[in-house]
């Protein structure tokens, strides 16, 4: 069996298109729903409830490859931030680094295997500051720009998931 979870972002499911895509590319991934966004709940709020749930999914097993959109990339980052050895591989699109959510000054960074694919036209995790941030977290990257913006429609569809995630 696989450990494989893919974590959506912050207004999506995990029955968004990526969700839904990946489902079908890899039928034994995990896609669960996290708590709702809601406007009225701070987002350092929301991230703890979202985090106290990713934890419980993944505290059953070792040696995840966690694939993050947006929000759900900060998550992942946090989660390996926090439980470096439990994580293979980390795959990030378009995640939102560049945030004070991002509490990491006490960390080294990240020695895990990491790919992010960014579209250098995202308008909501801006693909610069995104890109400094992670090349300060992790010393094994692979970041790929795309010709795409946050949604990474295009780039999703003509990514090959399953060596991403072997």
């Amino acid at each position: 069996m696989k450990n494989i979870i893919f974590i959506h972002g912050l207004e999506s499911s995990g029955k968004g298109f990526k969700g839904l895509y990946l489902k079908k590319m890899i039928p034994e991934i995990l896609t669960p729903d996290f708590v709702k966004f809601d406007p009225k709940r701070t987002l350092d709020d929301l991230l703890n409830a979202r985090m106290a749930q990713l934890n419980t999914i993944l505290s059953e097993r070792n040696l995840w490859v966690i694939i993050g959109s947006s929000f759900g990339g900060l998550m992942g980052v946090l989660y390996c931030l926090q439980n470096p050895k439990r994580v293979k591989r980390l795959i990030l699109l378009a995640p939102y680094l560049a945030t004070t959510l991002l509490k990491w000054d006490n960390h080294s960074p990240i020695n895990i295997p990491v790919i992010v694919f960014h579209g250098k036209y995202d308008e909501i995790a801006k693909f610069k500051p995104s890109r400094e941030q992670a090349y300060r977290l992790f010393t094994n990257l692979e970041f790929n720009a795309t010709e795409d913006d946050h949604n990474l429609n295009q780039t999703v569809e003509k990514l090959n998931w399953i060596d991403l995630t072997t």
